[in-house]
This record gives structure tokens, sequence and C-alpha cells, in this order.
């Protein structure tokens, strides 16, 4: 049983030709996900009946010659974003059994787009973690190497689109969870500028830096959706007021006149040398297509892991201190007095990495450690902020590495905290300056993927999307595929 390797718009094409119908791809979605998942544990929940109804209801539209280019077309959602009438678990035993009312602006957008949600992808547990292992419903499997981690904390949804499940999935990302994922996983993964996605319905982890994003096969696949995505949302205090561009339309731009920046931060001791290669490779491509390469500097690109190791903490401890056991999620059945209640329902409720982020936020905002750790850190972000602001006066986009190693296999990391952290070493000053990056497969390493990271300036999409389609145009990395996992029961 072979996926559909067709892009989103090879298959919007399709469905506008009439060649297939919704339904037909809903349907071939839905059988993958049901005889490859067990091997990958991509999904947590499928909605089979209310997809093949949206299917159905697409192919009506499209048959009155109604419908947009997405029209009835599969995707899948990460289990982040709320979605009327399905459970919303976030990954965690704290919301297990939530059934949300209403519609994120995401799901609602990409619905009224045409869209066809077949599910609910599996992720880090309120997406706090880089190898989707957090999860109280169990570690998603890399395609590529069953007994590797996929990247996190959007793994569900990277591997779903690696493994041919869907074409698509939304993400989000707040230290690198789309990008860091679809490097590991072989796909393209792709986080917009800060306030260009609405946030709202999307549950909150750390609310300075959480961006809603797509994990899709190519740079193009993820400027069509992004594009019916992105735009204000007045429901969301932090959504940028600004026109969305024509993404989409700026793609077949040539790469002569385009100044690429190269920091040497990004090849420090910690870049595997086979990584590093593949990205010699990638910017010399580049180059031939036209970009000219420019060195730039980021000096305080060190400072990003423990500046956003402290702001990420603070912001989850606020955030995730409305879980308290009363009004919705996870309460304890074993408590005595209300006080016992709170204790017991949080301490059941949410899994250890959660835990220890909210305990690290609660210690750096409290009395006495505020100035020492939570303003500093604030002053340090500035500054990789400035840095990144500097090197955009010279360059249009900066390249450089998505993750210092590929894959790495499921338990290596789980018992040191801090080297799982650095794994987003060059994803994290992305967040802390709220500028798009996108992440494109650049080649293999010992038969693992690598990713090349493009960044941009502030609502700069458009530049980041144009020169990772032109490499696409030029290689076929993006176009590769993992063999299909066994079929069966979840492992």
């Amino acid at each position: 049983m072979q996926g559909d390797d067709r892009s989103i718009a090879e298959l919007a094409r399709a469905l506008r030709e009439r060649s297939t119908s919704s339904r037909e791809l809903v349907a071939a979605s839905l059988a993958r996900i049901e005889r490859f998942d067990g091997a990958l544990n991509a999904f947590i929940t499928v909605t089979p009946e209310q997809a093949l109804a949206a299917a159905d209801a697409a192919d009506a539209r499209l048959a009155r010659g109604e419908g947009g280019p997405l029209t009835g077309v599969p995707i899948a959602h990460k289990d982040i974003f709320c979605t009327r009438g399905v459970a919303t678990t976030c990954a965690s035993k704290m919301l297990a059994n939530f059934i949300s009312p209403y519609d994120a602006t995401v799901v609602e957008r990409l619905a009224a787009a045409g869209l066809v949600c077949v599910g609910k992808t599996n992720m880090d547990e309120f997406a706090m973690g880089s190898s989707n292992e957090t999860s109280f419903f169990g570690p998603v499997r890399n395609p590529w190497d069953l007994e590797r981690s996929p990247g996190g904390s959007s793994g569900g949804s990277a591997a779903a689109v690696a493994a041919g499940l869907v074409p698509a999935a939304t993400g989000t990302d707040t230290g690198g969870s789309i990008r860091q994922p679809a490097a590991l996983s072989g796909i393209t993964g792709f986080k917009p500028s800060y306030g260009r996605v609405s946030r709202y319905g999307m549950i909150a982890f750390a609310s300075s830096l959480d961006q809603a994003g797509i994990l899709a096969r190519s740079a193009e696949d993820a400027a069509l959706v992004v594009e019916a995505m992105a735009g204000f949302d007045p429901r969301d205090s932090t959504s940028a007021d600004l026109p969305v561009p024509r993404y989409v339309a700026e793609l077949g731009r040539p790469l002569a006149g385009r100044r690429i920046g190269v920091p040497p931060e990004f090849f420090d001791a910690g870049l595997d040398a086979g990584c590093a290669a593949r990205l010699r490779e990638a910017l010399e491509v580049l180059r031939q297509l036209g970009a000219e390469i420019v060195d730039v500097s980021l000096p305080h690109l060190g400072l990003s892991v423990p500046t956003y190791y402290i702001v990420a903490p603070a912001e989850a401890s606020s955030n995730l201190a409305r879980f308290d056991g009363v009004r919705f999620g996870h309460r304890s059945t074993a408590a005595g007095s209300l006080e016992e209640m709170y204790k017991r329902s949080r301490q059941e409720g949410f899994g250890a990495e959660v835990r220890r982020r909210i305990m690290t936020g609660t210690y750096v905002l409290s009395t006495g450690y505020y100035d020492a750790y939570y303003l500093q850190a604030q002053k340090a972000r500035k500054l990789i902020a400035e840095d990144l602001r500097r090197a955009f006066d010279r360059v249009d986009v900066i390249a450089g590495p998505t993750t210092p190693t590929p894959a790495f296999r499921l338990g290596e990391k789980t018992d040191d905290p801090v080297q799982m952290y650095l794994n987003d070493i060059y994803t994290i000053a992305v967040n802390l300056a709220g500028v798009p990056g996108i992440s494109v497969p650049c080649g293999f390493v010992d038969g693992l993927p690598v990713g090349l990271q493009l960044i941009g300036p502030a609502f700069g999409e458009a530049a980041v999307l144009n020169v990772a389609h032109q490499y696409q145009c030029a290689t076929d990395w993006h176009r590769r595929r993992p063999a299909d996992p066994p079929a069966g029961a979840k492992r």
C-alpha cells in the first residue's frame, strides 16, 4: 500500500479537475492511518465519521464550481488546537477527557478554506519537549528509524506527514517545535512571525513565544496553507493587524540579488560533522542559483538556550496555573481537602517535564529571584533580537543548521534534560526575536535526514518561503520518502 506522493498543489489540481474526489483522498488517508499508525503512534484521536462527512461536503462544493485552492485536501491538527466536539488533550492526563466546545482560529480558518481534518496528532505534553517522549499517550516514532525520535513537540504531525498519512499537519513552535521535528523527520516545517497567525484556541505554553505553523512536504505546500491560516484576529491581543502577502505568488522569484547571511556561530563544536557538510552543500546550491552568501555575526546566540529556559518556564508557570482540578481537567479523587485536591490533581495530571518547568518558572518569578533571573533573561532576549535585526540590515535571509545532529534514539536524552534542551540551540533565537523560520530537507547522514534552516526578518515570510522553494526546485531531498513501517497494532 503506497502513500500518495502528490503535493498539496497537485492534489488541489486533481480535485478541481475531478480526476479524484475528496472522499477518495480522505479515505486513503484514514486507511494509511489505520494500517501504519500502530507503529508510529502519530495520532491521539482519529475522526473518520467527521472527516468523511466533510469530504462529501467538499466534493459537493467542487461539483458546483465553488471552493478554493485547498478545498477537499486532508490535514491533521496538532492536539494543542481546540477543535469543537473533539478531544483536545495537549497529550496530557490533565486534559485526557477534555472535549473542546469551540474551534481555534487556525482550525476555523483552515476548515473555511475547505481542508478536511482527519484527526489530532500526538505531541510532547503541553508542547514541552524536543523528542515527543513526554506525551501521556506514549512516544511517537520516527518513520526513518522506529527506534529514533521524530523530534518534538510537534513530533506526531511530523511523523504523520513524513510517513504519508496526511499531506500536511498543523504544529506549534515555541523554541523550534515545528522546525526541529521537520528536520529530524525529513520534511518541511514553517514557523511564521509572531503575531502572523492567531493563537486564539491554541492552548498556551509560553505566550510571548508560541506560534502556530505548518508541517508539509514542501515550501510551496507550506505557503498555500499559511496563506489560509494567517491574518489578523481581534480575539487574539497579540495578533498583528497587517495584510497577509500572496506567499505563493512570490515563490517563483529568482535568487539572483538575494543576500543570504551565514553566521559562524552556527558552525560551533556542537554541530555534527555530517550535518555541517550537508549544510555547506546546500549553501553551494543557493550560491549556484544566484544568491550571494555573506558572513554575518550573531554574537549572543549562545545565550539563547539559558534565556529561553528562564522565559518559557516563567510563562508556563503562569499559563498552567489554570489547571487546578476545579473547572476542567483532571481532578484527584484521593484528596481530603481543597488544598490537597489542588496539589494531588496537579501532581497526578502533569508529567515530570511539565512539573519541572512549572517549578523552574515559579522559582525565577519569585521574590528575590525575579531581578536576578527573569529580568536578566529579558535583557538577553533583547540582545539576541538586536543581533538578528542588525544582520537583516545586510541580508535578506539567514541560513544555518536546524539541529546539531540527526535524529537521536528514543530514551537517549531523557535522563539528561540539559542535553535535550541543547537540541534546540539553533532554533530558539527565532522565537525569542519573533521572526519567521523554515526547515527544509538538505540531505542525509547515515540514512537519517538533515535540515537546512532559513530565517527571515519580522513579517518577512515571503523571502524565507521564496529561498526555500527555489532550493527545493533545484534539489529533490524533500521528495525522498521512508519505507512504510510495519502494519499492525500499537507497539
